[in-house]
């Protein structure tokens, strides 16, 4: 209440950088946190690394002083509030990796002090906060719940939605006991529009996967019924388009290539890994993982049919576009894409693979580096066989695509 305390974010990606931009831009003295050396000196000389994030933004950010990035641990001591925005992946046996987490609590144990409180923002399954947190944390010596404290707080982060910002979205905060709640819940309001309590960490940590596995389970059946729909003749899309004209009962998701990014293609996994503890199940995870899992083969099964119905070819030695290698569209982030599973299955018919996306820059270090670049010309486009809409960013000039290339479209984006 005082304004005088001091935030400390660990991990400067997606969520973390983010988050730091609105704790500075609301005057809470910020500490940014992270092992890259690169992501700190970029800062530190005024630039951003996420393309959601503008350099005057980072600029503004340390010239008013209230926001410091450093890879020194020991600075975190001046901290009152410890953030932890670190990866969540999937081990290759599709069971939680929480080694990331783990590396964070080892790394905040060594400086740790009396008083500060350690929030978790990384999404993960109900119990890791007290689980694996506060034990490794106590390795300092000091006692959770007596000397220091542990919270949750998903992060809600939405990459390229322009209508919603870290500080504008609603933050869900969850503690064991109504004092600590009610003081996190003080701090974020510094800099967060609208605090949400509910009533420990464990329920906190359920509602981030709920909202996804919500999407998750969504997604799922439309494509499902998408694939059901096409044998019968019938566009999903028109279908959704119309059932969404009804004012209650029902919330549209549409059909796409497959799902991506760091949260909906993982979260739900993580809830099924944890009920196997209590031998309960979730069956309908399961379902829906199936049919996501399936849509990338059925694209190139059904694009593969297009090309030979309509240009007598074969995938072998065609020279195929795709279109949108991010997850998302008007982003770059490239993980968890479905552009992969379709480059791969494309790539074992022997097909010539080209991409197009307006978002992606540099593609050095990553699985489609050796994807050659086209320019988005007529000429250009008449060279290619056919394309695959993956991403529909905004800005693209769909309609000289549609002109020179065959085209099969998983986004309805050339109906718009």
């Amino acid at each position: 209440r005082s304004k005088e305390a001091v935030v400390a974010v660990i991990g400067l990606g997606y969520v973390g950088l983010p988050l730091a931009v609105a704790s500075t831009t609301h005057f809470v003295k910020t500490l940014g946190f992270d092992l890259s050396e690169s992501k700190i000196n970029l800062l530190k000389q005024k630039k951003s690394y996420l393309q959601s994030i503008s350099h005057q933004q980072i600029s503004s950010m340390v010239d008013s002083k209230f926001f410091t990035p450093t890879s020194s641990l020991n600075e975190l001591t001046q901290s009152d509030f410890i953030l932890l925005c670190v990866p969540t992946p999937l081990t290759k046996n599709h069971t939680p990796d929480m080694s990331y987490i783990e590396t964070a609590c080892e790394a905040v144990a060594k400086i740790l002090r009396r008083g500060q409180v350690v929030i978790l923002e990384s999404t993960t399954y109900p119990g890791t906060t007290t689980e694996v947190m506060i034990p490794i944390l106590e390795k300092s010596g000091l006692v959770c719940g007596f000397d220091f404290f542990v919270a949750y707080s998903p992060e809600r982060e939405d990459p390229g939605n322009k209508s919603f910002s870290t500080h504008t979205i609603p933050k869900v905060v969850g503690a064991d006991t109504p004092e600590l709640c009610q003081i996190v819940a003080d701090f974020y309001a510094r800099f967060i529009k609208k605090v949400v309590k509910v009533s420990s960490t464990k329920t906190a940590e359920a509602v981030k996967l709920l909202e996804n596995i919500f999407r998750y389970v969504n997604i799922g059946l439309v494509n499902e019924l998408k694939m059901v729909f096409d044998d019968m003749g019938i566009d999903m899309n028109e279908v959704v388009a119309a059932a969404a004209t009804k004012p209650f009962g029902f919330m549209p998701f549409y059909p796409g290539p497959g799902i991506g990014g760091h949260c909906i293609p993982i979260d739900p996994l993580y809830l099924t890994w944890k009920t196997h503890e209590y031998k309960s199940s979730t069956r309908f995870i399961k379902v829906a993982m199936e049919i996501n899992q399936k849509m990338p083969v059925y694209t190139v099964q059904k694009f593969s049919e297009l090309l030979n119905d309509e240009k007598g070819k074969a995938l072998k030695n065609a020279k195929i576009l795709l279109i949108g290698l991010a997850y998302k569209k008007n982003i770059d982030d490239l993980r968890e894409s479905p552009a992969s599973d379709i480059m791969h299955l494309l790539d074992k018919r022997g097909a010539d693979i080209y991409f197009y996306d307006p978002c992606v820059g540099n593609t050095k270090n990553t699985e489609f580096e050796n994807l050659k670049r086209i320019e988005w010309t007529e000429k250009s486009l008449s060279n290619m066989d056919g394309a695959i809409i993956i991403t529909d960013h905004d800005g693209i000039d769909w309609k000289i695509l549609k002109e020179n290339c065959l085209v099969y479209d998983t986004r309805n984006v050339l109906s718009k």
